[in-house]
């Protein structure tokens, strides 16, 4: 495989990932996400931001969530997201140490 057709299959499985998170499982939450397998919609749209700063687009936090979730965090938060219980926030704390570290 050529290395252009492997750029363009990776792009599109990532694509499906994005529709999979975004569009199929809304109900899925982000701290259900961290805490079964350490990254969340949140760390996808921080990569998303990461890579475009190495290649020189200025990216902020929340342009890279509203570019991936299709919509702001308040517009998200408000539509899809449930309150987390006590057990889902003590596990998200080692999930997230051990994940993500001090980002934020």
């Amino acid at each position: 495989m050529d290395d252009q057709t492997q750029l363009e299959l990776e792009a599109a499985a990532f694509r499906r990932l994005r529709q999979h998170l975004m569009q199929d499982r809304t109900d899925v939450q982000n701290i259900d996400m961290m805490n079964l397998a350490g990254f969340c919609r949140n760390c996808l749209s921080r990569w998303y931001q990461e890579a475009a700063n190495k290649r020189g687009i200025d990216m902020t936090k929340d342009a890279a969530r509203e570019t991936f979730y299709g919509m702001t965090m308040d517009d998200w938060k408000a539509d899809y997201q449930t309150d987390a219980s006590a057990a889902q926030q003590e596990t998200f704390k080692d999930a997230f140490a051990q994940n993500v570290g001090d980002k934020s």
